[in-house]
């Protein structure tokens, strides 16, 4: 059983999540219903990973009774206009084939066209009517979380951002945290680039475990819900085996030491990236 964390508007989500980026057609849906079938709970998608009907597919075919599970979905920059934000919205339910979708986020800020506050309030006013059930955002900065709460007085549930152990976003974690808004991880692992870093070889060695599986737990302590992505069965059951051990305060330590100020992925800043 995955533990959850209780999210700010009441609701629970699992503490560790399946990424399907880039997953889609016969091949992703054949993934993710292994990863259902392997136990993941929370499942994360988004417009512009164009894999929500291939999610939608996984869940009906999985055998998994829908209650059990949290969709995720993302509105893309391109329709961070109120109206456009609705519709797409509902798109997305209708690709995902449900009624609700569990949990609904802007992907990312776009702040040069200023549109995100818009498309939070829309939002909002979906979540009031019932078609979206949890909300939140992707790739907010402080400022970015500061305007849309002083404009609509409601607070994400979610910030989904990039956090692995070569950028570890500890202001960020901290701020989220201050307004009680969970962590989500994109990239968990980095894209492999740090599982082969000394310290987490260290780490694996003394705790039996695979890197992955120690940077995943790295992240669970962290107080994160990390969201692996992995097409293989063996590799899914191996990200979801990290609640039987725990790292201890210097192995924490050792690989919270890695983070670096450029540890970015790509050059995609939320304070000027533009994703449409």
């Amino acid at each position: 059983m995955i533990p959850c964390h209780r999210l700010n508007d009441g609701y629970d989500l699992p503490a560790i999540g399946f990424g399907t980026y880039p997953l889609r057609g016969e091949a992703g849906v054949d993934a993710i219903v292994s990863a259902l079938q392997a136990g993941y709970r929370l499942i994360d998608s988004a417009v512009n990973y164009e894999n929500e009907g291939a999610v939608g597919e996984a869940i009906r075919r999985s055998g998994v009774p829908r209650e059990e599970i949290t969709i995720t979905s993302k509105l893309p920059g391109r329709h961070h206009g109120y109206a456009h934000a609705a519709a797409c919205a509902q798109e997305s339910a209708y690709r995902l084939g449900v009624e609700q979708i569990d949990l609904y986020l802007i992907h990312w800020p776009n702040p040069i066209t200023g549109h995100y506050a818009e498309a939070w309030q829309a939002l909002v006013d979906l979540r009031h009517s019932g078609l979206l059930r949890s909300i939140g955002v992707s790739n907010f900065l402080p400022e970015h979380l500061s305007r849309i709460i002083a404009e609509t007085g409601i607070t994400p549930a979610v910030n989904q951002i990039e956090l692995h152990p070569r950028f570890t976003q500890d202001q960020q974690r901290q701020v989220d945290a201050e307004l009680g808004i969970l962590t989500e991880s994109w990239s968990p692992l980095g894209r492999a680039s740090a599982l082969a870093d000394p310290a987490i070889a260290t780490v694996a060695e003394q705790t039996g475990r695979t890197p992955g599986q120690v940077v995943l737990r790295w992240q669970i302590q962290l107080g994160c819900v990390p969201l692996p992505k992995a097409a293989s069965p063996a590799r899914q059951a191996e990200n979801l085996a990290v609640f039987d051990f725990e790292l201890d305060d210097a192995q924490l330590a050792a690989i919270s030491a890695m983070g670096a100020a450029d540890g970015r992925l790509f050059n995609a800043d939320p304070a000027s990236h533009e994703e449409m």
